[in-house]
């Protein structure tokens, strides 16, 4: 079970008590369940009942109480807890961590995308010719097309030819004429110097990975090949999830999705899991800044994970090697597909 789908499931939960007459709240269009903090248990944990307690007039301990008794009966918890003021804190079934890396690698680099066709969304963007707005309206335009909207780009003014040779970018307009309720202007901080010396990878996450509001830095430590630099520990995480199956593949296994239980792996099972909510805010507050960031936060999940892939000496690959080499790749392939939103290469090899 993914953080959407425990989502759903909590709001499932909401809606059952207003129709039951055990709680009288508007029924909000999401819930947001994170890692337990401290205090906390299990594999997730909501605040939805501290949110709701207000507008029920009830104790969030008590409307805590009131979800908790309709989420026992899902099959794929084993458990639900009550913490502090009103916390709920769910345990997932063995299989979810399975269920979710069999999900990722499924879609493979498309994981987190809309799969239904187009959304009823049409966006028509505008930016002024300026080299970092042209960047982030090239990377929200892709962002946005993952969930499903038609996209078309204006640029005011003409655009540098380098930019689009050594950044990759097509602000040119084309496309149909879409029908909208308006422009989105994409304007943000201008770029403080040129970023073409960096190269198309380090320019485009100079100017991607800060806030729109923010100054992006252009300077030689994006280049530099040292944990300091986060764009060095996205592609070195992803690089060495590669390595890792080649090597699998040396000693005769391969990856095959099934129970992760060690607590290294929930901080990276947490994150992979939220990639699709990433995608879907970064979509909708038209901040493809989220997805960089959030990037970082699976790479540094990935990295302590993979000591523990191969086996050891003369120990043989047994079903947890399988299974973490699985979990493995599906961290590289979601690396791969945020990095590929945002025009960013991720190389097999670093």
């Amino acid at each position: 079970m993914t953080p959407a789908e425990l989502s759903r499931t909590v709001l499932h939960a909401v809606r059952r008590a207003v129709d039951d007459g055990e709680l009288s709240v508007t029924v909000p269009e999401r819930v947001v369940v994170t890692p337990p903090g401290p205090g906390g248990c299990g594999d997730y944990a909501t605040n939805i009942a501290l949110q709701l307690a207000g507008e029920a007039g009830q104790q969030p301990r008590r409307v805590a109480e009131i979800l908790r008794a309709r989420l026992l009966g899902e099959c794929r918890f084993t458990d639900v807890v009550v913490t502090g003021p009103g916390f709920l804190n769910v345990s997932l079934q063995s299989t979810a961590s399975a269920d979710l890396v069999a999900e990722i690698l499924r879609r493979g680099r498309r994981y987190g995308h809309v799969t239904t066709g187009f959304s009823g969304t049409a966006v028509r963007l505008r930016c002024p010719a300026e080299v970092r707005a042209v960047v982030v309206a090239d990377a929200l335009a892709r962002v946005l097309r993952s969930q499903g909207d038609f996209v078309r780009i204006e640029c005011d003014g003409r655009p540098a030819p380098e930019w689009e040779s050594v950044l990759g970018v097509d602000v040119t307009t084309r496309g149909p004429r879409l029908i909208t309720d308006g422009v989105l202007t994409v304007s943000p901080v201008p770029a403080p110097a040129d970023p073409l010396p960096l190269g198309r990878d380090a320019a485009r996450w100079a100017l991607l990975h800060p806030a729109a509001h923010d100054r992006p830095r252009i300077t030689g430590e994006h280049l530099v090949q040292r944990e300091t630099n986060p764009l060095f520990r996205v592609r070195y995480a992803h690089a060495r999830t590669r390595a890792l199956l080649r090597n699998a593949a040396d000693l005769g296994f391969a990856p095959e999705s099934g129970p992760v239980h060690a607590s290294d792996t929930a901080p990276l099972l947490a994150a992979l899991g939220d990639h699709p909510r990433i995608l879907a805010a970064g979509a909708t507050h038209h901040t493809p800044d989220r997805l960089a960031r959030h990037l970082v936060t699976v790479a540094d999940a990935t990295l302590p994970v993979l000591p523990a892939v191969l086996p050891l000496g003369e120990e043989k690959p047994s079903a947890a090697h399988r299974a973490r080499l699985a979990l493995a790749e599906a961290a590289g392939t979601v690396l791969a597909g945020g990095l590929s939103l945002l025009g960013i290469d991720a190389p097999d090899h670093l």
